[in-house]
């Protein structure tokens, strides 16, 4: 391994151990506590399963109960803080998998470990897994099944990602890039059906068969242990899910006057409608750079999703390493966007603490700016589809 990003990695470790400690004082001396709800959430989970009972026992839990029986050692050793160990090292693993992606697509080993960097020590990355969310081990998992395509390993990046939509569902959203990048390109002079046959071809039908058995599998195990209560806590819970606490979505405040109508969970399902022609549009055009695809199509769900957010960001920022070596923004325009985005924050914060903390009606003000973050948002996406380049087109300009 790089000796310059192992010695990155223990840095990047030793922040993190330095944190979890902290959290460890702050959870036993301080009212406002470090350890995040929904860690609580899955350790109940996993204590129910050493009992021989469901996680779906503990009210709230819907998740995979893959992710309650990877926590029970913690609960095995009566050590509450153990999975965050766990989630600790999907975030040091994921900056190890972002720099082989990296050398792997070109970059430098010097500016893959700058990229790394943005990673490792970006505040929400370190704040979120130390805090006891599960997003590192998601983020750990579509990056493998990345580098297994680009390095043409199949069958591996079949088995992992039929793994990551089985932990949570949002990865399904790559299964039309990864499917049209497997694809062979149609001939020109034949028919319709033919051409349909020519592009579906072995490694489409392969990935698919494999991923597509490793999901439906775990999903029957967990069915025959758990019954319904799995299908509807893991799945079909989130289908029609109308969260009416207050988030970032732009649909947020439409959910929460609504909450009470007979219709609202037909409107909750609306919801995914520009979600979907947006996907749909970005996979047809990007179809040939899958990580810049998958990119894409992550900060589109999260943007247009009903629910959102700050965990959610991690599920983009994660590919934003596999993006930059390639963007021909300039520094100054480059940093003035990330200052927007944290100002698109920060108006929305506002008036979410003195709702949450001070008892104040601020339902109005904070979808207003949730309208404007999803304005913000939509401006950089903008700006990084209209400066990206991509490999071929990089190398023309340096020839």
């Amino acid at each position: 391994m790089d000796a310059r990003l192992c010695v990155l990695l223990s840095v990047a470790l030793l922040l993190r151990l330095a944190l979890l400690c902290f959290g460890v004082y702050q959870d036993q001396n301080l009212q406002l506590k470090y350890t995040d709800v929904d860690y609580h959430v899955f350790t109940d989970a996993s204590r129910f399963i050493t009992q021989g009972q469901s996680p779906y026992v503990r009210s709230t839990y819907r998740y995979t109960p893959l992710l309650a029986l990877v926590l029970v050692p913690g609960v095995l050793l009566s050590w509450v803080h153990c999975g965050k160990l766990l989630f600790v090292g999907c975030d040091l693993l994921s900056a190890l998998l972002l720099f082989r992606l990296l050398v792997l697509r070109g970059s430098t080993r010097s500016s893959a470990r700058v990229l790394c960097g943005l990673w490792l020590f970006n505040p929400l990355t370190v704040a979120v897994s130390t805090r006891g969310s599960a997003e590192s081990l998601l983020a750990a998992l579509v990056l493998s099944s990345l580098l297994c395509m680009e390095s043409r390993r199949r069958l591996s990046a079949a088995l992992l990602f039929g793994l990551a939509v089985h932990m949570k569902i949002y990865p399904v959203t790559y299964a039309l890039p990864i499917a049209l990048s497997l694809t062979g390109a149609p001939a020109r002079g034949r028919g319709l059906i033919q051409n349909l046959i020519r592009c579906v071809s072995r490694d489409l039908l392969q990935f698919a068969a494999v991923s597509g058995s490793v999901f439906f599998a775990l999903n029957l195990i967990f069915y025959c242990m758990y019954g319904w209560d799995f299908l509807q806590e893991s799945y079909l819970y989130h289908l029609t899910r109308r969260d009416i606490r207050h988030n970032f979505s732009p649909y947020f405040y439409m959910l929460y006057v609504t909450a009470e109508h007979h219709w609202s969970g037909a409107l909750a399902l609306v919801c995914f409608l520009p979600q979907m022609l947006l996907l749909l549009l970005s996979s047809l055009a990007f179809r040939r750079d899958l990580p810049f695809c998958c990119f894409i199509h992550t900060a589109v769900f999260v943007t247009f999703n009903k629910v959102c957010t700050s965990q959610y960001f991690l599920w983009y920022l994660c590919l934003l390493p596999l993006v930059l070596p390639r963007l021909t923004l300039g520094l100054r325009r480059g940093l003035g966007l990330l200052l927007l985005w944290f100002v698109g924050q920060a108006l929305w914060l506002l008036p979410a603490y003195y709702l949450e903390f001070e008892g104040w009606n601020t339902f109005a003000l904070i979808w207003i700016a949730g309208l404007l973050f999803l304005l913000i948002n939509s401006l950089i996406l903008g700006q990084i589809i209209s400066h990206y380049r991509p490999a071929e087109a990089l190398l023309k300009k340096t020839d």
